[in-house]
């Protein structure tokens, strides 16, 4: 477990230089907002395409693929419902606060969790596929949506989802994927140098807002932190352990992988969909924020109940 520590530490020192950077005053809150257009238009596609390319497909088609989307359904969903009922929230912040309880920081962090506490990244690839094929695509067409302030056409909902840059790049991924080709070098490595900043961009921006940025909180809603928070931390792995356990039957590392998966923190590009949309940004950091420094004694718990 010390390489799942480590890979946690890694993150909280990315984001320490960039709260240092910015307490220092060497950027302003505008270097935040200037990394994540970066990073969605740019890096993260570049990223998604390595990373599906390189992922085993057939993965996603295991009997894990229910207990996570149970997992991921259920506390979306029910922030959906408070969010829209109890604090009058927008749509297009009841989706960030719905992707910021149930959307697992499943790439930079869950590969290598997997690789390491669980014996192999591919225990991540249901997780992962089902986030970039399926939720992402939903997110950012109803993101679209909201930002456009009225009711698209169905021609419109569809087509949506495949002009953003993230969904290109995770559409070529699985096209290479699926067919196994393999992109040339001259093609593939500055795709490659590109997506290496993808990772260290978000989290340096992340770290300039936390620093700039209003304090824990800010004006939220009393409890709607501590929801997302708790749906993200608890909800989630619970419901895919339920899910795992008593409908599919799932033992021993089967099962501890499904859990461990479904309690890594809230990713950080739902802060860089957050900003970039202007939707719940203080939910969003917050949120990813609690989840991060959670998750480790989560999946600690997690791994000494059902792997020993």
């Amino acid at each position: 477990m010390l390489d799942v520590l480590s890979g946690f530490a890694t993150i909280a020192a990315v984001i320490g230089v960039g709260a240092i950077v910015a307490h220092f005053k060497v950027v302003d809150l505008g270097a935040s907002v200037l990394l994540n257009r970066v990073a969605f238009f740019v890096a993260s596609p570049a990223l998604l395409l390595t990373t599906i390319a390189a992922t085993d497909v057939s993965h996603v088609l295991s009997a894990n693929l229910l207990a996570t989307a149970a997992g991921v359904a259920v506390p979306a969903i029910t922030y959906a419902v408070v969010g829209r009922r109890v604090w009058r929230r927008r749509p297009g912040e009841v989706v960030i606060g719905s992707l910021a309880s149930s959307y697992v920081n499943a790439g930079n962090l869950g590969i290598p969790v997997a690789a390491y506490a669980l014996g192999s990244a591919s225990f991540v690839a249901p997780t992962l596929l089902l986030q970039l094929l399926v939720l992402q695509p939903a997110a950012l067409a109803l993101l679209d949506s909201d930002r456009s302030g009225r009711r698209p056409r169905v021609g419109e909902v569809l087509r949506r989802p495949f002009t953003n840059p993230l969904t290109i790049g995770t559409l070529v991924g699985l096209l290479l994927a699926v067919t196994g080709w393999r992109l040339p070098t001259p093609v593939l490595a500055p795709i490659e140098l590109i997506g290496a900043m993808a990772v260290p961009g978000m989290l340096l921006a992340y770290g300039i807002a936390l620093r700039l940025g209003p304090g824990l909180g800010g004006d939220l809603p009393a409890g709607e932190l501590a929801l997302t928070t708790g749906l993200k931390l608890v909800v989630q792995p619970l419901v895919a352990w339920a899910v795992a356990a008593g409908l599919l039957g799932l033992q021993g590392h089967a099962l501890l992988a499904v859990v461990v998966c479904s309690a890594l923190p809230t990713a950080q590009n739902i802060f860089v969909h957050a900003t970039r949309y202007d939707r719940a940004t203080t939910l969003a950091r917050d949120t990813i924020l609690l989840t991060t420094i959670g998750a480790v004694p989560v999946i600690l718990l997690a791994t000494y109940l059902l792997g020993r």
